[in-house]
């Protein structure tokens, strides 16, 4: 072929490749009828650390089973249960961002808030929201049979576990004895341990009772009731009203014969409510979805523990001691909850 013709076949082919290109459609150019949608942006990843309690107490497989709701209801959510001193490290916690939801005692987020109680020497923590209100938290005297000890006045001169320093339980522990008239000094040792350490030094008779606030049944009792002969320590309905008087988060409630092992007749004790709080800067849309979730997807949590049960949303705001999150409140406002 020649040269001239090779320049010729050349022409051609670019008339061609430009024609074709013409003709294409651009990628940029948007469909006829419309633009062309952008694609959908993933959920943006949010991590939640719920924190709870000793692993022995009741906090945490709550925590644990509201974890396993967000992580499968709410897009983008990767949650995990945090295992903590409770109630007065949680607040704390919450407070510093270093979790986003906590479980405590409805009096201790008010003493918090407040700067009152056992946070008279601290700035009130006034960045923290309610959530939920969730179900009693009940205040049991725990006492090993071979002690003798069938009263609060019987505490006088025994080891007695007072819960972990600067707990919600330590504080119950504080004025139930107050109530009575009894101080620390009035034990023969006040030890300040957590439920675990409570239940193993019950078991060793190492001490000779305990104090410990959680729902019933709480795993680190059963399990006592399992090698020890234990007691469960009433506390007088009119001791409970004298400490009403004085701190009105408290309640008269049962703790029924057979809760534990070789537990067979109802005692009368005092109960706190549990409650979540979530820190005042949560996204909205995000404690929306945290709030509707886990009510709508409850019976995980009932299927984890008793205490589930009592997990109810038209109870969620009786006994509130705090403002509400926004992202809470549009919820409880959509269902009609007061």
């Amino acid at each position: 072929m020649s040269k001239k013709m090779w320049s010729v076949l050349l022409v051609v082919v670019m008339i061609l490749s430009l024609g074709l290109t013409a003709c294409a459609p651009k990628a940029e150019e948007p469909a006829a009828g419309g633009e062309t949608p952008a694609p959908e942006a993933p959920a943006e990843k949010v991590y939640i650390s719920i924190a709870t309690g000793g692993t022995a107490g009741t906090y945490y497989p709550l925590g644990g089973a509201i974890a396993k709701i967000f992580n499968e209801n709410v897009p983008g959510v990767t949650a995990n249960a945090q295992a903590t001193g409770a109630s007065v490290e949680n607040v704390g916690l919450v407070s510093k961002g270093e979790a986003e939801v906590a479980f405590v005692q409805n009096d201790i987020t008010f003493y918090a808030y407040n700067g009152t109680e056992i946070f008279a020497d601290k700035e009130p923590t006034t960045n923290i929201r309610g959530m939920a209100m969730l179900y009693p938290e009940v205040v049991q005297i725990i006492a090993t049979k071979s002690s003798g000890i069938t009263s609060v006045d019987d505490l006088k001169g025994k080891k007695v576990a007072v819960g972990a320093p600067g707990s919600g339980a330590e504080a119950n522990a504080r004025q139930v004895l107050e109530a009575h008239g009894i101080t620390y000094e009035d034990l023969g040792k006040a030890d300040f341990l957590s439920f675990n350490e409570a239940a193993d030094q019950i078991k060793n008779k190492q001490i000779d009772a305990a104090f410990i606030t959680a729902g019933l049944p709480t795993s680190a009792i059963n399990e006592v009731s399992q090698t020890a002969d234990i007691v469960v320590v009433p506390i007088d309905s009119a001791k409970i009203a004298e400490m009403i008087a004085a701190y009105p988060f408290y309640t008269e409630v049962v703790v029924p014969a057979g809760t534990y092992k070789g537990t067979d007749t109802d005692v009368s004790t005092a109960a706190v409510m549990a409650m979540l709080i979530v820190g005042e800067d949560m996204d909205e849309t995000l404690a929306y979805n945290l709030t509707k979730s886990m009510f709508e997807y409850r019976q995980v949590i009932i299927d984890t523990h008793q205490r589930g049960n009592d997990i109810k949303l038209e109870t969620a705001l009786a006994g509130m001691p705090i403002e509400l999150h926004p992202g809470a409140q549009k919820y409880y406002d959509e269902m009609g909850i007061k």
